[in-house]
This record gives structure tokens, C-alpha cells and sequence, in this order.
């Protein structure tokens, strides 16, 4: 399902629902953050989605990055909370949800790196590439708090 980002654009349509989301931040040992490049708006991003019925939101994000990079991991704490109503996410379906994510910090365990339906690319991204990437606004206010300094978590 193809999806549009609007991030503080006045013309962007009014949510009509909103639901839990989660991402994860994890970098090797190198310090690559691990990323994708989604399928739905080929735009760069960390591994994430939906909570399902009957999971944790830490058993939700480590089931995303594993269907969307093939990589294992475990959470160890939370960046920020976001929910930002000037963001809005329009889906092909009618549906424009108001963003709610919880974005994770993560250690990669295990596995490696392959696409999946939601992926077309799964990379290990140099903390110096990222400006070089198509990356939306939200995410990369994401990426700057987990590489900011302090334990803080942010919140909106």
C-alpha cells in the first residue's frame, strides 16, 4: 500500500485515526545505523511499523526489524515518543493516520541483512551518509536524538 508523509504542511489532509507504532535505532560495531529503503514511499528509514494484538511494544520492534532487515535484535531503551499531529501519514485506502511511534534504541544480536515486502533495501549507513540519503523529516529528527548526547528521552 503506497503512503504520503505530510509533515507541517497546512494542506495536508485531516486525520481520520491513529495508531501505535514503533521503530528501532541500532548501529554496528562500527557505528552504521542500520537502515531501510521502504517500498511504500522509497524514502529512507530505521526499521518499524505497527503493534500487533498480543505483543509488547519491545517484542513489536524487534518483529519489524526482523521482517524488514533479517536482523535479530534486542532493545535496550527508549529514545523518544512521538506524536506530532501536524504529521500525518495518508495511505492509498482512504485512511490518514496522526503519527504515534515509540523509536527504541537497539542492539543488533544476530542475522543477516536481506529486503522483505516492506524493504527494498537494507543498508548499514555511516553516521557522515545519512545527509546524502532521501530521508523524511520525522525520521531524521529521530536519528538526531538517538545520536544526540545524554540519556534524555524525548518526547512530543
Amino acid at each position: 500500500m503506497a503512503r504520503v508523509d505530510y509533515y507541517n504542511d497546512p494542506n495536508a489532509p485531516k486525520a481520520n485515526s491513529i495508531a501505535v507504532a514503533v521503530s528501532a535505532f541500532i548501529q554496528d560495531d562500527e557505528g552504521r545505523i542500520l537502515m531501510i529503503r521502504r517500498t511504500d514511499n522509497d524514502l529512507y528509514a530505521i526499521p518499524g511499523g505497527q503493534l500487533e494484538l498480543g505483543e509488547t511494544l519491545a517484542q513489536a520492534a524487534v518483529r519489524e526489524v526482523r521482517e524488514e532487515t533479517g536482523v535479530e535484535c534486542e532493545v535496550t531503551g527508549v529514545i523518544g515518543l512521538y506524536s506530532n499531529p501536524n504529521h500525518v501519514i495518508a495511505y492509498d485506502d482512504g485512511e490518514v493516520r496522526q503519527e504515534f511511534s515509540i523509536c527504541f534504541r537497539a542492539i543488533h544480536t544476530a542475522g543477516d541483512l536481506r529486503t522483505s515486502d516492506e524493504s527494498k533495501e537494507v543498508l548499514w549507513v555511516a553516521v557522515g551518509s545519512i545527509a546524502d540519503l532521501h530521508v523524511h523529516p520525522s525520521i531524521r529528527l529521530r536519528l538526531e536524538h538517538a545520536l544526540g548526547a545524554g540519556e534524555n528521552v524525548f518526547y512530543s
